[in-house]
């Protein structure tokens, strides 16, 4: 598990998906009416466990963004949290059996255009929702990744509902930490042998805690209270610690509400996992591709895990996963390493992180949220054509305008469409020379080109010259048989002379126009 070669970068990317996964493993919990330390169990779960199992080096998973308005809505219909706790444990299981079922294979039905979309739409979501805590406005928790927000703004309106609560000691602490960021990626860093070493969130995160501690001292005003800065549960003792922990009531099995609970997690977190691996294995330097079935299995286990002892859902996270590779996570020790900060936090330093001021963690998001969005995927996608940047940019429409599972349905049927039209087009191909005409038949002729057979037949005048080749086509459908086989009958009464192209060894379908059966 430990290689020498990658320690230091796995270690320093570490740190840095830790410092990304505290405030969003917290905010994700608040958004879904859970307790705080719900969010905390499952990024422990999600880094120590499923990193262990996981097929993927660098893939982080932990509470989901993606699973909050279900989370929510579970529990208040079933009443107490210790009954959801069942339903996720249960949810466990039930992915695990889907991982032996082989239905990982889901994920290889979503197309790269509408991936690509969802890598940038979440760019685009963290860079707007994290731009009123770059402020001080911390009113919607920090991993609320939904349009419409539990304080009851939106995405944008919330853009304009922060000037009225403008944090200037936060506003400059953000600032100092992006200015730290930037020059950490400057070249003059990376090719330094001491600064490299040193992760530059964390050392943003150092001096925004000091700057705060120095408002304190000298310019009250501005610093920052505990609502803006980071707030763990703080355990003085390791007896709190396990007296916090909250348990499935196992009575409430033959509940039915608790089963519609687990099959609607186990669904809804195994394809957002399957679709958060495909788009980090698009990201992932080394190009390896994550077995499926087992990150389902992977999964399913650290939900059971994570129900078990009071934490909320678990899937594969894009904003984790992101940060650990342009971090220079390279193995699977990147993020079981976070996993053991986020328990040691809570245990240990849980007051000391509770100085972080929640806009120094913005600048890192943001950071983050911009390389997923960055300006040259969308100009790769528009040199692509159109076929493939509009599933793109449609795709980031619907994720910015709703939510990740419904913009990705959104993006996928678009992409279907593009993909059906793409085959409908190059499966009919004609060329006409004077009164001359070739209809070429290839690939797979199905009923979804019989409007385009019939108008491209209608269209041929009298007394012309038509050859018909179907020598390159893998199947015709019966109704586009009939099509042309009709044409043909008419063809006579109308001067249309019409040639078909044979294939030896195959069954005969088209007649020409002496009405025997000739070959295609």
């Amino acid at each position: 598990m430990i290689n020498k070669k990658t320690f230091l970068s796995d270690f320093s990317a570490s740190i840095v998906v830790f410092l990304v996964a505290l405030p969003l493993c917290l905010g994700v919990a608040v958004a879904s009416g859970a307790p705080p330390f719900s969010g905390i169990i499952a990024g422990v779960i999600g880094g120590i466990v499923v990193g262990y199992l996981s097929g993927s080096n660098i893939s982080v998973s932990g509470p989901a963004a993606g699973l909050t308005s279900i989370v929510a809505a579970a529990i208040l219909d079933l009443k107490f949290f210790e009954a959801f706790l069942l339903a996720v444990f249960l949810s466990g299981i039930i992915q695990v059996a889907m991982g032996l079922l082989k239905a990982g294979v889901i994920g290889d039905f979503i197309p790269n255009s509408v991936i690509k979309g969802m890598l940038a739409a979440i760019g685009i979501i963290l860079i707007l929702k994290q731009i009123p805590h770059f402020v001080g406005y911390d009113a919607d928790p920090e991993g609320d990744e939904e349009f419409f927000q539990l304080d009851q703004e939106n995405t944008f309106s919330e853009l304009f509902s922060l000037l009225n609560h403008f944090e200037f000691g936060a506003f400059i602490i953000a600032l100092v930490g992006v200015s730290i960021l930037m020059l950490w990626e400057s070249n003059s860093i990376k090719n330094s042998k001491v600064f490299k070493l040193i992760p530059g969130p964390l050392l943003a995160v150092v001096i925004g805690i000091f700057i705060n501690e120095l408002f304190d001292l000298f310019w009250p005003q501005i610093s920052l209270k505990s609502e803006h800065l980071v707030q763990l549960p703080i355990f003085t003792s390791s007896d709190d610690f396990f007296s916090s922990l909250k348990y499935p009531v196992w009575s409430q099995i033959l509940n039915y509400k608790v089963w519609i609970v687990a099959f609607t997690i186990a669904i809804v977190a195994s394809i957002e996992t399957l679709l958060s691996i495909e788009a980090v294995d698009k990201i992932d330097p080394q190009k390896n591709i994550t077995p499926a079935n087992k990150e389902l299995i992977a999964q399913g286990i650290g939900n059971s895990l994570s129900g078990l002892i009071g934490g909320i859902p678990i899937t594969s996270v894009i904003v984790r996963s992101s940060a650990n590779v342009n971090s220079g996570g390279k193995t699977k020790l990147s993020t079981i390493l976070h996993g053991f900060f986020l328990l040691l936090s809570v245990l240990f330093v849980a007051s000391i992180l509770n100085l972080i001021p929640k806009s120094v963690l913005a600048a890192i998001l943001i950071l983050t949220g911009y390389k997923l969005a960055n300006i040259q995927i969308f100009k790769e996608y528009y040199k692509k054509g159109f076929d493939q940047f509009a599933p793109f940019i449609i795709t980031i429409i619907a994720i910015v305008f709703t939510d990740l599972l419904k913009g990705i349905a959104i993006g996928i049927l678009v992409g279907l469409f593009f993909t059906i039209r793409s085959n409908f087009r190059t499966s009919i191909f004609i060329i006409k020379d004077n009164n001359n005409y070739l209809i070429r038949l290839r690939k797979e002729v199905s009923f979804l080109n019989k409007s385009f057979v019939k108008r491209s037949l209608a269209k041929i005048p009298n007394n012309s010259a038509v050859i018909i080749d179907p020598t390159k086509a893998e199947f015709i459908d019966k109704d586009i048989v009939d099509l042309v086989n009709d044409f043909i009958e008419t063809s006579s009464s109308k001067g249309i002379r019409v040639y078909i192209e044979r294939i030896k060894g195959k069954p005969e379908v088209f007649i020409d126009t002496a009405h025997k059966q000739i070959k295609s």
